[in-house]
């Protein structure tokens, strides 16, 4: 029985809750994503709104910009949104991030373009990108954070997965939604206004997440919220700096166990279509080949998070940054010489497949390490700070070395940042240890 939404989560309530809650903040979180995500999918066909320099290339670049300048928000909403959901409750950290992201996304869709109010209109897109990445942000902290602590013990890896699982299901539909409109709108339709039908779709859709969110099961207790109320200033109180400054070691290994799977994350998801795009050579190809390969990615996130409640978390981080290490320079070196879609839809999805060793368990393991009382801070500034650093910049480093002919480098960089992951697996993680939140919620794998 569920009497305050602030009392502590026992395993019985969670057996009973675990599904409505998983699905109440994972959607949010599919929201979120597919906003975030349209951005990159239809930046092809409104690039030249905000970037008229009447070359393709140089305004997707240009878009790519913003794109990547969006990620500079990561760490400051991360920070925000951290200690927010640490001293107010998940709830409301969640419910005020998603509707951010409606916002943001509503700015891009009636931005009129560099035509009706010239230079603004880049201006807004930027500052509408600023949004996004301060909800996002705070998003995937918070996300991550409720997610373990709302799943059963036993089976921590499975639900925590459905945070990737929703996160690239808000790619698919982008990509659906898509598909759709090329099938039923000519390019031009696309170019001139079309472009703009996902961003309104997403904002929508977020009034949905609002109103399925305010039934959530809080998972912070009322002890927690009490004391960072009460909390003199300066004092180490739930959800500040000064606490996290306790647990330096948990956060850098958060930044370090981070680098290497989002820039692999990114480079394997966003930069695949844009490159994609200068071998095959047809959107509507480059479209279909994304989607079949993101379908099989999402479907994969609760088998591995399945797998990691049977063998350990470690086996999988291993499985991505030994992957990782020894094949991305063969799959992203093929994928640059073929124009066959087939062969790009196998190399996608043998990328995919490396990355799922991360991106299945990337919640959980970055929460089991913090305390409740700094976890969605902990949390979130450690993936905002990596994010930034070397996620979001992907794309924009990938599209900028590949117009220099030098997409070896940029190759290079992608396997040396999956290196210094790998030695963050092997070095931080003994598998199957007592973490911060088996003490608090009963051990994982207690026998």
């Amino acid at each position: 029985m569920i009497a305050s939404m602030h009392e502590p989560v026992g395993e019985k309530t969670k057996k009973q809750t675990v599904v409505g809650n998983i699905l109440r903040g994972s959607l949010g979180n599919m929201v979120e994503w597919f906003d975030f995500y349209s951005f990159t999918v239809f930046g092809t066909y409104f690039a030249h709104h905000f970037f008229a320099s009447g070359k393709e290339d140089q305004d997707l670049l240009g878009v790519l910009g913003i794109f990547a300048a969006g990620f500079i928000m990561r760490p400051v909403g991360s920070w925000f949104f951290g200690r927010y959901a640490d001293q107010r409750g998940r709830r409301a950290a969640l419910t005020m991030s998603v509707l951010l992201m409606a916002g943001g996304s509503l700015l891009i869709a009636v931005n009129p373009g560099i035509g009706t109010i010239g230079s603004a209109a880049t201006v807004v897109l930027f500052v509408a990108r600023l949004v996004q990445g301060f909800s996002v942000g705070g998003e995937y902290g918070a996300s991550a954070t409720y997610m373990s602590e709302m799943a059963t013990r036993e089976h921590r890896g499975f639900y925590s997965s459905f945070q990737y699982l929703t996160l690239v299901s808000g790619q698919v539909l982008a990509l659906v939604l898509q598909i759709i409109l090329q099938a039923t709108l000519s390019d031009a339709a696309l170019h001139a206004w079309a472009w703009r039908i996902p961003f309104v779709v997403g904002a929508l859709a977020a009034l949905t997440v609002l109103w399925l969110r305010r039934g959530m099961v809080e998972s912070v207790p009322d002890e927690q919220i009490e004391a960072a109320r009460s909390a003199k200033p300066g004092a180490a109180a739930p959800g500040t700096l000064r606490l996290l400054a306790q647990y330096r070691k948990p956060f850098l290994i958060v930044i370090g166990l981070t680098m290497g799977g989002t820039v692999a994350f990114y480079t394997f998801t966003s930069y695949m279509q844009i490159l994609m795009l200068g071998t095959l050579r047809d959107k509507a190809t480059v479209t279909t080949v994304n989607f079949l390969a993101l379908l099989i990615f999402m479907m994969l996130q609760p088998v591995f998070g399945a797998l990691s409640d049977r063998v350990g978390r470690k086996p999988l981080l291993l499985w991505f940054g030994i992957g990782g290490v020894l094949l991305t320079w063969p799959i992203m070196s093929a994928l640059t010489n073929t124009k066959s879609p087939m062969l790009s839809f196998v190399l996608m999805i043998g990328a995919l497949l490396m990355v799922l060793g991360y991106t299945s368990i990337s919640a959980l393991v970055k929460a089991e390490i913090f305390p409740r009382s700094v976890r969605a801070l902990g949390v979130g500034l450690g993936f905002g700070i990596a994010n930034a650093l070397f996620g979001g910049t992907a794309p924009y480093i990938g599209k900028a070395l590949h117009n220099a002919g030098r997409d070896g480098v940029f190759f290079t960089y992608v396997t040396v940042c999956i290196a210094i992951s790998l030695a963050v697996y092997v070095w931080a993680f003994r598998n199957k240890e007592t973490t911060e939140l088996d003490r608090e919620e009963g051990e994982a794998f207690a026998g």
